[in-house]
C-alpha cells in the first residue's frame, strides 16, 4: 500500500508541475504531506518533513550564498575586464567569435544562473554577429553548450541531484570532473567547427586578428588593488569548495562577506547588492526547501523503499546493474519530459533506491547529471 501511496505522490506532482497550474514549490510540498497524511501518518508527518529539510540545509545555504558571492564579484566589476579582453581578442574573425561565444558562457556561468547567461552573452554578441551576417542561431548554439555542459556543484542540475539522493554537491562533482574536461573539448571542438564553417559560408577568410595590445581598462590603482583581491578570493573560495576540506556553504559565505566588505563600503550599498541578486537565489533556495520535504517524507515514511522493492519485483534481475547506463542516455530526454524539478526529485529517489545494491547512490545521480 505504500508504494501506492508514494506512486500518487510522484505522479500528482509530476502531473501538477507539468500542467503549470502550480509552481514547484508548492507541488513539492502538498503532494508528500497531503498522502502521508492519507496514508495514516498523522502528525510524524511533520517528523518527516523536518527531517528532510535537516539534511538539505547545506545545501540550500551552498546554492544562496555561491549565488551571492558570484553576484557581489560580478557588480564590482571582477569579470568585466575579462569580457573586454576576450571581446577585443576574437576581433571579428568568426574562427575565433564562436570559441569566444562558448568562453564568455562558460565565464558568465560561473554564478550557476542559466538566465544571466543568456540575458548577458546574447545582447553583447548579438551585434557583431549582426555585423558580419552570422549565423545567430550558431550564437545561441555556442552560449547554449557551454551553460549545459558546465555542471559545477552549485549549479542548477548537480543541486537538485545531491539534494535527490540526500548527498552533498562536492561527493557528486568530484568524480564529474574528468567529464567536465571532456564536455568542454567536445564544446571548443564544436565551436572551431562552426566558426570555420561559418567563415567560409560568408566568404571572409583573411580577417585581421586584433590579439595585440589586448588590455583590460582598471580606472584607478584603487580599482587594481580590488580587482586583484577579488581575483584571489575567487580562487581561493573555489578551491576550498572543490577540494573539500571546508564546507561549501561556509566558504562561500566567508567570500560573499569579504568581497561585500571590500567592494562596498557602506551598508546601503551592500543592501542594495544582496537585494539584486536575492530574488534568483530566494526563489531556487525556497524550491530546494519544498524538495528537501519531498524526499524526507517519502523517505522517512517508506514509500521510496516500497516503490523501489516493487519496481524490483518487475525488473529482470540482470537489466538491474545496467540502469545507469540507460539512465544516462535518457536522464536529458526525461528531464525535458517531466520538467527538471519532476524528474531529479521524482524519479532519481526511486533509481537510486532500486539499485542501491548494485550501484552507488552517487554514480546514479552523476550519469543523470553528466
Amino acid at each position: 500500500m505504500l508504494a501506492i501511496w508514494g506512486l500518487i505522490t510522484i505522479l500528482g506532482m509530476i502531473v501538477a508541475i507539468a500542467s503549470r497550474r502550480v509552481s514547484p514549490l508548492i507541488a513539492l510540498f502538498l503532494f508528500p504531506v497531503t498522502t502521508c497524511l492519507a496514508a495514516g501518518f498523522g502528525l510524524n508527518t511533520a517528523k518527516f518533513a523536518l527531517s528532510g529539510l535537516v539534511s538539505i540545509a547545506p545545501v540550500v545555504a551552498m546554492f544562496l550564498f555561491a549565488i551571492l558571492f558570484f553576484g557581489v564579484l560580478t557588480d564590482a566589476g571582477t569579470i568585466e575586464p575579462f569580457v573586454r579582453v576576450l571581446l577585443r581578442g576574437i576581433g571579428k574573425n568568426p574562427v575565433l567569435i564562436v570559441p569566444g561565444t562558448a568562453l564568455l558562457g562558460l565565464l558568465l556561468h560561473l554564478d550557476g544562473s542559466g538566465a544571466v547567461v543568456f540575458l548577458i552573452a546574447i545582447p553583447t554578441l548579438l551585434p557583431l554577429y549582426q555585423e558580419l551576417g552570422m549565423d545567430r542561431r550558431i550564437l545561441a548554439c555556442a552560449i547554449s553548450l557551454a551553460a549545459g555542459v558546465n555542471f559545477l556543484p552549485w549549479t542548477g542540475p548537480t543541486i537538485r541531484a545531491a539534494s535527490a539522493i540526500h548527498t552533498t554537491p562536492i561527493a557528486l562533482f568530484k568524480p564529474l570532473i574528468p567529464v567536465q574536461f571532456v564536455g568542454l573539448l567536445y564544446v571548443f571542438a564544436v565551436a572551431v567547427y562552426l566558426g570555420r564553417k561559418e567563415s567560409k559560408r560568408i566568404g571572409q577568410t583573411n580577417f585581421q586578428i586584433m590579439l595585440t595590445g589586448v588590455t583590460a581598462t582598471i580606472a584607478s590603482p584603487g580599482s587594481r588593488v580590488r580587482f586583484a583581491f577579488n581575483l584571489i578570493l575567487a580562487v581561493a573560495v573555489l578551491s576550498l569548495v572543490i577540494s573539500g576540506k571546508v564546507e561549501p556553504a561556509i566558504a562561500f559565505m566567508l567570500g560573499t562577506t569579504l568581497a561585500l566588505l571590500l567592494n562596498f563600503k557602506t551598508v546601503r550599498e551592500q543592501s542594495a547588492v544582496i537585494d539584486r541578486h536575492a530574488k534568483a537565489a530566494l526563489s531556487m533556495c525556497a524550491i530546494l526547501c519544498s524538495a528537501g520535504v519531498f524526499t524526507g517524507i517519502l523517505k522517512n515514511s517508506g514509500m521510496l523503499a516500497a516503490m523501489a522493492n516493487a519496481s524490483i519485483a518487475h525488473i529482470p534481475p540482470g537489466f538491474v546493474p545496467h540502469i545507469p547506463v540507460v539512465l544516462g542516455l535518457v536522464a536529458m530526454p526525461l528531464s525535458l519530459l517531466f520538467d527538471p524539478d519532476s524528474f531529479y526529485f521524482g524519479i532519481l529517489p526511486v533509481l537510486a533506491t532500486t539499485v542501491q545494491d548494485f550501484v552507488p547512490a552517487e554514480q546514479l545521480a552523476g550519469k543523470a547529471v553528466a
